[in-house]
């Protein structure tokens, strides 16, 4: 690292880390990342969910470069454009269209976020339930670090330290149903939305199905607008294209990014349900919303292209097997290291719960030297609650899956070598992410 290396500010690193050539990507191709210092390593992480078909897909690349040659800038700000068009047409179509009607454009899961807000608002201000003001999300959670997003995500990452509002927020923990309800029989008139994501981000906590089932009830009984904030969980993350598909009763409001261009373009959308768009559009209705990078050709010719070739690779059938490897290989590491006391998640959404010699949960502070241990043997891996979490392509082949997770196993075991074994010595910083 040197000093002339830092014109960059990286997100969530820390100062001490800018600049170095071990954390500086420079390609990636198939489930492959090259950095500067001139390793290669196994992405198990999917560009933090992102690359659901794997790096450089040539059809969604070809359609991006059409796009930016053919039609450069076109927006959806006061104008539509032909790619938004079929793009929400599309995406209609694969959510659902005896459901789900309209689709709004964003440029990122947080900003969506802020966008359900004033959407859910809106809705009950149109409806003549102007008072509704309250949005209720999960402890636990997260929802992004814009404004919106940051106040509604449901872990401490120092909201209060930048001033963010969140005294029309509610939180309540997963899957304790009676904590809602009975939070909705002191609020249920005020509350605009519940906002859930279907499996929590941070832990990979998925909701159960009585907590789901428990949430639309409440949604019959007190009128809220249920959001499903499939960020993470969208594009066949975890067996379905979307999780919410599984759930008996679809939400109002589905949000989805990451995986919706294949990592591609800074792209999220918010796809909203026939009760909601005829809300808006009885009333004449103008939502108070707009993103200038939101919507554009090269965005939605690579939503296109990425839905198209879901279908041509049967890339959710193939993540459903690749699961049940899955499955199989974290059963033998539960089984077969000290340190590993169980598994999270579904599908390929995945968390490596720790614990220490001791037996004791694994310090969070620690957590940050485990990932640095499993990236020197050879693989990238996302950062957990008490321990690592796994989110590998739905491309991937058999053996790079084994090599996944003999990296991780790798790694577990170089840092039991190393004496550290989680008892809360200083750690190596690295960001969460």
């Amino acid at each position: 690292m040197t000093s002339e290396l830092r014109p960059l500010w990286p997100a969530l690193l820390p100062a001490e880390h800018h600049g170095d050539d071990a954390l500086c990507a420079v390609s990636a191709q198939g489930v492959r990342v090259r950095f500067a210092d001139g390793r290669e390593l196994l992405d198990g992480s999917s560009g933090l969910w992102n690359t659901n078909l794997g790096y450089g897909n040539p059809a969604v690349a070809r359609a991006a470069a059409e796009a930016l040659l053919n039609a450069s800038y076109l927006s959806v700000f006061r104008y539509e454009n032909t790619y938004a068009r079929l793009a929400a047409a599309a995406l209609i179509e694969a959510c659902g269209p005896e459901h789900y009607a309209r689709v709004l454009f964003s440029t990122s899961g947080g900003a969506a976020n802020d966008l359900v807000m004033k959407v859910a608002r809106h809705y009950h201000a149109l409806r003549g339930e102007p008072r509704r003001k309250v949005i209720v999300g999960l402890r636990g959670s997260y929802h992004g670090l814009t404004f919106g997003g940051f106040a509604l995500t449901g872990e401490d990452l120092g909201q209060q330290v930048y001033g963010v509002d969140q005294r029309l927020v509610r939180h309540v923990t997963p899957n304790e149903p009676a904590e809602l309800a009975t939070l909705l029989v002191r609020q249920g008139a005020q509350t605009a939305a519940v906002v859930v994501e279907p499996v929590l981000g941070t832990g990979a906590v998925p909701l159960t199905e009585e907590y789901v089932a428990e949430l639309l009830r409440l949604r019959d009984v007190h009128g809220f607008l249920l959001v499903a904030d499939e960020v993470a969980t969208g594009f066949g993350r975890t067996g379905t294209l979307f999780a919410s598909e599984r759930w008996p009763a679809p939400p109002d409001l589905l949000i989805s990014s990451k995986g919706l261009t294949n990592g591609t373009s800074a792209a999220a959308v918010v796809v909203a349900s026939r009760e909601v768009a005829a809300a808006f559009d009885e009333a004449g209705g103008v939502l108070s919303h707009g993103e200038t990078q939101a919507g554009t050709p090269v965005t939605c010719a690579a939503i296109l292209a990425t839905l198209s070739e879901m279908q041509r690779l049967d890339a959710v059938a193939q993540g459903r097997r690749l699961a049940v490897r899955l499955d199989e290989e974290l059963d033998e590491m539960v089984a077969g290291h000290p340190l590993v006391s169980h598994t999270e998640g579904m599908g390929l959404f995945r968390s490596i719960r720790m614990v220490t010699t001791d037996g004791a949960p694994f310090p969070q502070t620690e957590v940050p030297a485990l990932v640095g241990a499993v990236r020197t043997a050879g693989a990238i891996v996302h950062p957990g609650l008490n321990g690592v979490q796994l989110f590998p392509a739905l491309t991937y082949a058999p053996a790079e899956l084994k090599e996944l997770l003999e990296c991780v196993r790798a790694g577990l075991d170089a840092y039991v070598a190393s004496g550290r074994s989680g008892q809360g010595r200083r750690p190596h910083t690295e960001a969460r992410g």
